[in-house]
């Protein structure tokens, strides 16, 4: 199995502008501008730990076996995009982006469609990735042109929407502008498996959930493995993360868990990562604090029972020789002033940064950067 499978005609035409569609898109100066759409399908996608012919759809999170292993609610999650993402190389000065979601429930209450749905853009500028704009859906058909874009060939980075399914994503460029797809990174990723805030909630836009920011400070491909509401460390998953050679994984489960949860599946879940990946450093997250549990002691005692039992698998994993294995305390994830959560749990883009910024140095170490 190749995680980072690249279509094989492809290495033949990266170096060269690929045009498969010709497509009439506006008049200008009483002449027709041809757009050159490229379908995405056919390119290389980055945040799949499993190759295109092991998926059901080609924008999956997990293959098509896991829908008879994991849950039924796991695996309707895992059809969303969350994490996956795409870079081409273009000198157009205008780019459009046009895509279809599966779901018609673009938006929720608590996160708007530019995250839920959305495609959001970022270009590489003297070796830093920065933000270009993102789709702004408003059904499950979106086409979107970012136009007076500054002269030059630039590498783009694009990721799909957080909380639905992508069925279809073209891009395109103008008439006799370059469009080449880049070949996924052939680097180890890192492995998230989360919850519903490892899978983007409430992120304005897909690049801002932390395991997006955290791949691009550590230039890293990154697989989400965030299920809304469903990540409980549950051995089935676990049996697939164990498939993915990657270069650490991250195990943030607690906002879904209770105590005793904790205390059942957590010695099991690091001991058959650790059987199939000895030397693969993990690190045990601990759960972020309702930004509000200030005010409620029902919330407060919750963390404290969670977190003690982590706290105790992770001491008895280490007293038994399990090494590589690191631990991120969750009381300072969203910060200190109550200002990080949409809604108490899920981060704002202000969360999801301090998120990015506790994790960077534990990631660092375990890393060895």
């Amino acid at each position: 199995m190749n995680p980072y499978c690249f279509p094989r005609f492809l290495v033949a035409t990266t170096l060269l502008a690929l045009t498969t569609l010709s497509h009439p898109c506006s008049a200008k100066d009483g002449k027709t501008e041809i757009t050159m759409w490229q379908d995405v399908s056919e390119w290389g996608i980055e945040g799949q730990g499993w190759s295109p012919a092991e998926l059901t759809a080609r924008y999956d999170r997990l293959p098509a076996k896991a829908e008879k292993i994991v849950r039924k609610a796991v695996w309707g999650l895992s059809r969303h995009s969350a994490g996956l993402s795409f870079r081409f190389n273009t000198d157009a000065t205008e780019i459009k982006i046009r895509h279809r979601v599966g779901s018609s429930k673009i938006a929720m209450a608590h996160m708007p469609a530019t995250g839920v749905s959305g495609i959001d853009l970022y270009a590489l500028d003297d070796g830093e990735w920065k933000w270009v704009a993102v789709t702004r859906p408003a059904s499950v058909d979106t086409t979107y042109t970012i136009s007076g874009i500054d002269p030059g060939m630039r590498t783009y980075m694009a990721y799909l929407p957080l909380y639905n399914s992508s069925t279809k994503v073209e891009i395109g460029v103008p008439n006799g502008t370059t469009l080449q797809p880049v070949e996924p990174r052939k680097e180890k990723p890192i492995v998230f498996y989360g919850t519903s805030i490892t899978h983007g909630a409430c992120a304005s836009r897909p690049g801002m959930a932390h395991p997006s920011i955290l791949g691009r400070r550590f230039d890293l491909p990154v697989i989400n493995l965030g299920f809304s509401g469903n990540g409980k460390m549950e051995t089935e998953v676990g049996a697939l993360l164990t498939e993915i050679d990657a270069a650490i994984y991250v195990i943030d489960c607690l906002p879904n868990m209770n105590s005793y949860e904790v205390e059942k599946r957590t010695g099991p879940l690091v001991k058959q990562l650790r059987e199939a990946r000895p030397d693969t450093p993990i690190i045990l997250v601990e759960d972020r604090s309702f930004t509000n549990s200030w005010l409620f002691a029902s919330r407060r005692n919750h963390h404290a029972a969670s977190r003690a039992e982590l706290i105790r698998a992770f001491d008895s994993l280490v007293s038994t020789g399990v090494k590589n294995l690191y631990y991120l305390e969750g009381d300072a994830l969203l910060g200190d002033d109550t200002e990080g959560a949409t809604d108490g749990s899920h981060p704002n883009d202000l969360g999801f940064m301090r998120q990015a910024d506790a994790f960077e140095p534990i990631l660092k170490k375990a890393l060895g950067r």
